[in-house]
């Protein structure tokens, strides 16, 4: 059977690391209190210069480089974000100038922290479907420049980075690595829980992002525990089959409450929000590319990628490696 194969993973951050005790003198918080709501303590915020486009384009680079690969082997750039460069032309394409692989398909996907996954199961059916042979599937943000740094309940919670897959469409048995399954989906009507209060048809402006926390919290124990019970299901794979689930780090609290819905134990959840708070459409690919770089994450392990974010939108992945 044809399945798209992971080749290799890479990823990039801002140079400028910011912590807590950094961001409390700016904005009315502490350390004590993000890190017992959220268990971050540390976030990544672009500079002059730094792009969605260029941390996705360093990020491709590694991934490329993880899988013996040159950018001319790449038919196909699937980025999600939701800070692209410009509103049009698709930052996807000015990441594949910038790697110097020209002509392929190159395009943007636009669902929040739900993106990567969303890009991940484009890739996956395009290439599938012959459009291709390869994929670049990326995750991209500087989340830093849509946020309100005067309200302390979300500004806390964000940072910026990027993160990068390879895929290849290859003839493997049914034991074999690859894409498995992905389930996807949404929901329009809790856009008011978390949104950005702007855009070019509406207020002609970018916005600042508006988010009602624990109502999200609630909305995504749930919807998280059940779309990853579903792939599970429809895979025959129980809880004690995972490896390694490789969630959206948006909060360490829904983090912990979602092993616990499904009986995980925590050992086998990738947590890099400590370090890179909530990196929206990146952050699932970026903590993949730390857990496959320090070993953790090995051939022929089953892995799960879930996420959940505005719109709402949420899904899961389920991946052998």
């Amino acid at each position: 059977m044809i399945r798209s194969v992971v080749l290799g993973s890479g990823s990039a951050l801002p140079h400028r690391a910011v912590s807590n005790a950094e961001l409390a003198e700016q904005v009315d918080t502490t350390d004590e209190w993000i890190v017992e709501r959220t268990g971050i303590r540390n976030r990544h915020i672009a500079g002059e210069g730094e792009t969605t486009a260029s941390l996705a384009a360093d990020a491709s680079r590694r991934a490329l480089e993880a899988a013996g690969l040159e950018p001319g082997d790449i038919g196909l750039i699937v980025l999600a974000t939701a800070t692209p460069d410009q509103t049009f032309p698709a930052t996807a394409t000015k990441v594949q100038d910038l790697l110097g692989c020209h002509g392929g398909i190159a395009f943007d996907v636009a669902a929040v922290c739900s993106g990567f996954l969303y890009a991940l199961a484009t890739a996956d059916s395009m290439l599938r479907a012959g459009m291709a042979k390869r994929a670049l599937v990326i995750g991209s943000e500087t989340f830093s420049r849509i946020l309100d740094w005067e309200d302390r309940t979300t500004c806390v919670l964000f940072g910026d980075g990027a993160g990068a897959i390879v895929l290849e469409a290859r003839d493997v048995p049914e034991d074999g690595p690859g894409i498995l399954f992905t389930q996807l989906h949404a929901d329009g009507a809790h856009n008011e829980l978390l949104y950005v209060d702007g855009g070019p048809s509406t207020t002609g402006t970018v916005g600042k992002l508006r988010m009602k926390g624990r109502e999200v919290f609630r909305h995504a124990v749930v919807n998280l525990a059940t779309v990853l019970e579903a792939v599970l299901r429809e895979t025959a794979f129980t809880p004690t089959d995972v490896d390694w689930v490789v969630p959206h780090q948006a909060n360490a609290r829904i983090l912990d409450a979602t092993a616990r819905k499904l009986g995980l134990p925590p050992e086998k959840v990738v947590v890099t929000v400590d370090r890179h708070a909530n990196t929206s459409a990146a952050s699932v690919p970026l903590a993949f590319d730390v857990a496959v770089r320090d070993g953790r994450i090995k051939p022929g392990d089953l892995v799960v990628f879930e996420a959940m974010g505005g719109g709402f939108t949420w899904g899961a992945s389920l991946v052998r490696m």
